[in-house]
């Protein structure tokens, strides 16, 4: 793994808290529990860890593995993203302010997987989707994260 891809997702949109992450993630979204989630009960995504509001990491899939995060994505001319990235969700949405709890989790959490893998770059979807997807979105703040302290070794 040579990437690490930020994401954030909210399900359903703008709400935080709930388990529709858990059933989305786990293929076992109940298309009756919200509106919302008949639209999307038939994906299959995955992400190797979410970020909760309050900084709780959660792993869904190893890192050994491939997570289904990317889609339809590029980075310095590689296709299939999934093949090559590491994909953290934040719970967040495009208009809202990420949490301090989760700039700092992040933080820890990328530090940790540079020492783990030869990772070149920490990206948004947004960076590798670009038209498809906005996530992280305008509120995330990469000069927030960058302050927390260095990145080590390929990280930088």
């Amino acid at each position: 793994m040579s990437l690490i891809v930020v994401h954030a997702i909210s399900l359903p949109p703008g709400e935080f808290g709930g388990e529709g992450i858990f059933g989305l993630f786990s293929n076992c979204l109940d298309a009756s529990a919200h509106p919302y989630f008949a639209q999307i009960s038939s994906l299959r995504v995955s992400a190797h860890f979410l970020l909760r509001r309050d900084g709780e990491l959660i792993q869904f899939v190893s890192c050994a593995q491939r997570a289904w995060h990317a889609g339809l994505s590029s980075w310095n001319g590689r296709q299939r993203c999934n093949d090559f990235s590491l994909g953290i969700e934040l719970e967040g949405c495009d208009d809202m302010p990420f949490e301090t709890a989760q700039y700092r989790a992040l933080r820890e959490l990328i530090r940790a997987l540079c020492v783990a893998y030869p990772i070149e770059a920490v990206v948004g979807h947004s960076d590798i989707a670009p038209g498809r997807k906005t996530d992280p979105g305008p509120c995330f703040d990469w000069r927030r994260l960058a302050s927390i302290g260095d990145f080590p070794g390929a990280c930088r």
